[in-house]
């Protein structure tokens, strides 16, 4: 699944320059074929402000901002690193957005050396997101990085 999901982002956002609407199909694209999950979306990177904001998202209304450092989302922005969490109440600082999600993984997303944001899914049940979901969606973020980077550049090929 994980290079044929990659696949379909690829040829999904290929050609358009435009983040907003690349983030807003991917968190589409990954909200239609993730099973068990109740919100997918990206928290972006406020450099000036240390924090993370929302962005495109697929699900209820979410929590705004996120100080760097703070909660999943803030913490593996902090580290540059996935964080995947079996229970959201074991996790020290867990920011509550939705009492219904009950486990999290959330992936840095990298442009330029720099943290451009997180992608934050969350699951109405314990250990949801295994090791092999983490490659999956890691290597979907490899994708997203890619592209946004091109848009970044403004090399991206229509």
């Amino acid at each position: 699944m994980s290079s044929l999901l990659a696949k379909q982002l690829k040829a999904l956002i290929a050609g358009d320059d435009q983040m907003i609407s690349v983030l807003s199909n991917t968190a589409a694209l990954l909200n239609d074929n993730l099973a068990e999950i109740n919100w997918v979306g990206f928290y972006l990177m406020d450099e000036e402000k240390d924090e993370l904001y929302l962005g495109p998202f697929q699900g209820k209304p979410a929590c705004n901002r996120i100080p760097l450092g703070k909660g999943v989302c803030g913490t593996a922005a902090r580290q540059r690193a996935t964080i995947r969490v079996k229970d959201v109440d074991q996790f020290p600082g867990h920011i509550v957005c939705d009492s219904a999600s009950k486990s999290e993984v959330v992936i840095p997303i990298a442009v330029g050396g720099k943290i451009f944001g997180v992608l934050d899914i969350d699951a109405p049940v314990l250990n949801r997101f295994s090791a092999e979901d983490q490659v999956m969606l890691e290597g979907c973020i490899a994708v997203l990085e890619e592209h946004l980077m091109s848009i970044s550049e403004g090399t991206q090929t229509r």
